[in-house]
């Protein structure tokens, strides 16, 4: 890792530090080095109560971080920031998007059409069954796994994707290096070498109840929807598709007996409105991800249109809508979409919901100036 990510693992390690003080702390200081070496008065000036200052000030007398960072760097974990280039931009278009990602494997492309399969841990045979026919379908279109390798419907999904020789994503509630449950540690290394390992977690962090909730809004936050296979009333899979709602994700859910305990809440968020899933067709239809192949064999086409070099011209890592373009552009809203649907096709701009958008990649130098 770079020298600047390295305070950022500094600041990931310290109680208190989640995404709203690190932008308090990077509008301040400029950096993460300059937060982390600031003096305690401008610290304090900054705006961090005095526990989470007291933490920072503790953390760094203690903390080997130069130790630290070369023992992660040795276990072949990547760091990501919402400075890099390539942090997945669905998640960092979220408001509570992690500061910092902790990454085993790798994160391509072909992910930026990701769909999380989530539910229940006491998976019945219905579900796993369900889970297993979803997965293979959407593969086979092209589409990236997201969940979460917990026990149930997780493990399917994850094993399903691999299975069928896609790519899958799995996000965990403790760091890398600790794998939960235990027995999924082969499939973990199966995931890092066909997909990739994700926490916001530092390594050493043990797995722990109150883990899983927060990482259930990544689960949501890299995928284009949530669809729950089966949960129970009080399954952590609705605190996953709770955080899609309020990311403006799609929420989908099987249909399942209303005698079966599984599936009383993937009932009652159809009730509430979520979409029905029937099958891979419904997934593909809504999230319009027929055409998947073709976008991804689309990316190499370099953008020739001037009204593409345009769009281009105003997009950025932050999220723009297309009203907003419209105005910037001084085009009319028919031409604007007609080149977003284009550049997206290509792999340059990404929808983010409600018709916002964002650079995809990073874009060559002949298109960077407009």
């Amino acid at each position: 890792m770079n020298a600047e990510q390295r305070f950022w693992v500094a600041l990931n390690m310290t109680a208190g530090i989640g995404p709203v003080r690190m932008r308090q702390l990077l509008e301040r200081f400029g950096s993460a080095q300059q937060a982390w070496q600031a003096p305690p008065g401008e610290l304090a000036a900054c705006g961090l109560e005095q526990r989470t200052l007291n933490e920072l000030l503790a953390r760094r007398e203690a903390l080997d971080l130069e130790a630290t960072c070369a023992a992660i760097d040795k276990s072949g974990v990547q760091v990501l920031t919402w400075k890099d280039e390539n942090y997945p931009a669905h998640l960092k278009a979220v408001d509570d998007s992690p500061p910092l990602l902790y990454l085993r494997g790798e994160l391509k492309p072909a992910d930026n059409w990701s769909v999380a399969v989530v539910g229940t841990r006491k998976a019945t045979s219905y579900g796993r069954e369900v889970t297993r026919e979803l997965c293979e379908a959407l593969v086979r279109a092209g589409v990236t796994i997201v969940s979460g390798l917990a026990r149930g419907i997780d493990e399917v999904a994850h094993s399903t994707a691999l299975a069928a020789g896609g790519r899958t994503l799995a996000v965990l509630g403790s760091g890398l290096d600790k794998v939960y449950p235990l027995e999924h540690r082969q499939l973990a290394q199966r995931i890092a070498a066909q997909g990739a390992l994700i926490s916001d977690y530092p390594p050493g962090t043990a797995p722990d109840a109150r883990n899983f909730p927060p990482r259930n809004r990544i689960i949501s936050g890299l995928s284009l929807a949530v669809i729950v296979v089966e949960a129970g009333e009080r399954s952590g899979a609705l605190i996953t598709a709770q955080f899609a709602a309020d990311q403006g994700r799609e929420v989908m859910a099987v249909p399942g007996s209303i005698l079966s305990h599984s599936s009383r809440g993937t009932n009652r968020l159809i009730r509430d409105g979520a979409r029905p899933v029937l099958s891979a067709d419904d997934v593909l239809e809504e999230l319009n991800l027929r055409q998947v192949t073709e976008k991804q064999s689309a990316q190499l086409e370099l953008p020739v249109d001037g009204v593409e070099r345009t769009m281009l011209a105003h997009l950025s890592r932050e999220p723009l809508h297309v009203d907003e373009l419209s105005v910037l552009a001084t085009l009319p809203i028919a031409q604007v979409t007609s080149a977003l649907a284009m550049l997206e096709l290509k792999g340059f701009v990404r929808q983010v919901g409600g018709m916002q958008f964002v650079l995809a990649r990073e874009l060559p130098a002949l298109y960077a100036a407009g």
